[in-house]
This record gives structure tokens, C-alpha cells and sequence, in this order.
């Protein structure tokens, strides 16, 4: 059944304050997430690592894409957690503006341009890198760990015929393997693209936010591993106040293309249980830019289909009654 049906209002799209209330638990806990600030993120995959160790998930290659130096690419059925590498080439600003926004945050240092400085022979270390006209690469990575999003309207849920998908007691949306019959009507459901049948197997797998370990109180363990806290965890509405802060500071530091993304009760999901401070447009990231839930007009459709049918209907009496005539 869609979570919330039974207390009346619309349960596909929009805010919606008690996700858990709504899913049957009264008593929740208040919903936890994690907040992913990509200004921080070192892009050392120990929260990959951490991710497969403690789930038990099957190594999905190790072979480098060539296009960059992430051999996991994306989501998926063996891939809970993806940190992306993003090279970019561009004006991101001098060793100056760098300066200035490390003594307060780690952000948008250029360190290619630094690099190519060294043992070369003008200023302080030598002459400029012909590399570029006046030296400089203007090359940066902008690193960022993916994971599945725990939509406040999560349409693999809405879809899922066997009830293998559900809402915990935290918010979060886990998957029954056990249950899971492969139907796979999830997959095209999420507009994230995180969930994915496993080879071999063809039942879906996605994220847990750890599931097995919030029940005894501990935290996730990608979160645990994190040597950065760029991925922290906790309290949601809690997460969303100390991101909405270090964007405030970030833009006081001079990095003015910070920005939340997925934070918002109003997005197309009803704001995510996984949301990210990005330094570029999501698209940049393989975000899409303005997802919406895929379950979002099954209300209309529902009416449109309901028309056509009473439409049909009064057309086969009408054409019945002529031929009786």
C-alpha cells in the first residue's frame, strides 16, 4: 500500500513532515539522513570500502573507466556509494582567492596551478609551467559521494508489488532481498537512477543507510569511515540547519557557487533523506538538475484513464441502443 494512504491528503508528492508517522510508526524516532558536503570530500573511496565491508557487497570491478580515475562509474546493485571524480578546466580563481577561502574552508584550491609552479624558475620557485599561457593549468576535481537518497516520497516504494521495499521506523527505505521478486518496476521508478537487479541474481539492491547498524544505536558505517566528515550523519532537520550554515560560510569565504541540493521539502521528491552541498550544477555531478517522484500524477492519470472509460462505455450503449433501434 502507498505510504500514508490511510490518513487522508496527498501521499505521492509535496512535503511531508512525519514520513514514519505516515508508514504506521506512531513512536519514531525523529527521521536521521546524511548530509554529503563535497567541499570537504578528499575523494579516498573509504566510504566505498566501508560500504562493501560491513553489507557484504560483491566487488563490481576494478578496472579504471578511462575517462577519469573512479572505476566504479555509478550506482548500483554492487555499488551503494559512489564517490565521483569530476575533472573541470576553467577560471576557478588564483592561488590568492584560494588562500583566502582555505583559511576558513577547504574549498577551490587550485592546486594544478601551485603544482605547476614548482622547480620551474620565476617567483618563489622558479619560472611559470608552459602549460598554459601565463602558467597556470585552471584545471580542479570536484569529488562527491553518491548514494541512494531515501526520497520523502520515494517512488520504488510507491511501485514495488510485493511489499519488498518499506519505510523504516528512521525515515529511511530499505529493501527485503527475501521478498524482492525481481520485477524490477523500482528501477525505472527512481529518478536518481540508484537502484539496480544484481547479475546473476535479479532482485534489487540499493543503500540501507545501514539499517542493521541504526537499530543498535550505531551510525552508518560509510559515515563512521569518512576521514573528512563530509558525509555526516544524523537528525535530518538537524543536518539541513548545519548545511544551510556552511553555505552561508562558504559564500562569506568567496566560494559563491555553493549550494544545497536535495534539502528542500518542496523538490519534486518532498526533499531528500540524502542531500549534498555541491561547488557546481548538479548535472556537473550526474545529478538530475530537477527530479521529480515518477508516482507524482498517478492521481491524474488515474482520472484521465477513469474519463476514457466512462467515455467508451456511454459510446458502445449509444452504439448499442442505435442498433436495437
Amino acid at each position: 500500500m502507498t505510504e500514508g494512504a490511510d490518513r487522508g491528503g496527498n501521499a505521492l508528492y509535496g512535503p511531508q513532515p512525519d514520513v514514519s508517522g505516515a508508514a504506521g510508526y506512531p513512536d519514531a524516532p525523529p527521521r536521521v539522513g546524511f548530509f554529503t558536503d563535497t567541499s570537504v570530500c578528499i575523494g579516498c573511496k573509504a566510504c566505498e570500502v566501508a560500504c562493501k565491508e560491513w553489507n557484504a557487497i560483491p566487488e563490481d570491478g576494478l578496472e579504471l573507466t578511462g575517462m577519469s580515475y573512479d572505476n566504479t562509474r555509478g550506482l548500483g546493485a554492487d555499488t551503494w556509494r559512489h564517490v565521483a571524480f569530476v575533472e573541470q578546466s576553467g577560471p576557478f580563481g588564483g592561488p590568492e582567492a584560494a588562500q583566502d577561502v582555505t583559511a576558513d574552508v577547504a574549498a577551490d584550491v587550485d592546486v594544478f596551478a601551485a603544482a605547476s609552479r614548482l622547480g620551474t624558475g620565476t617567483g618563489p620557485a622558479g619560472p611559470v609551467s608552459p602549460v598554459a599561457p601565463d602558467g597556470r593549468t585552471e584545471l580542479r576535481w570536484l569529488m562527491s559521494s553518491d548514494v541512494c537518497k531515501h526520497c520523502t516520497h520515494a517512488g520504488c516504494l510507491d511501485v514495488c508489488p510485493t511489499g519488498a521495499l518499506f519505510r523504516t521506523e528512521f525515515g529511511t527505505v530499505v529493501v527485503q532481498e527475501d521478498i524482492c521478486n525481481g520485477c524490477g518496476y523500482c528501477v525505472p521508478a527512481c529518478p536518481y537512477g540508484v537502484i539496480g537487479r544484481r547479475e546473476g541474481d535479479g532482485r534489487v539492491w540499493k543503500c540501507t543507510l545501514c539499517y542493521d547498524r541504526l537499530g543498535v544505536g550505531l551510525e552508518p558505517a560509510c559515515a563512521k569511515s569518512c576521514p573528512t566528515e563530509s558525509i555526516q550523519f544524523g537528525p535530518l532537520q538537524e543536518l539541513r540547519e548545519r548545511a544551510r550554515d556552511r553555505v552561508a560560510r562558504l559564500h562569506a569565504a568567496g566560494v559563491t557557487n555553493a549550494r544545497l541540493y536535495g534539502e528542500s521539502p518542496e523538490d519534486g521528491v518532498g526533499g531528500a533523506g540524502a542531500f549534498f552541498l555541491l561547488l557546481d550544477e548538479p548535472e556537473v555531478y550526474g545529478l538530475p538538475p530537477d527530479p521529480q517522484v515518477t508516482t507524482r500524477d498517478l492521481p491524474a492519470m488515474w482520472r484521465h484513464a477513469a474519463a476514457a472509460a466512462v467515455t467508451l462505455a456511454a459510446l458502445v450503449l449509444g452504439s448499442c441502443a442505435r442498433r436495437n433501434r
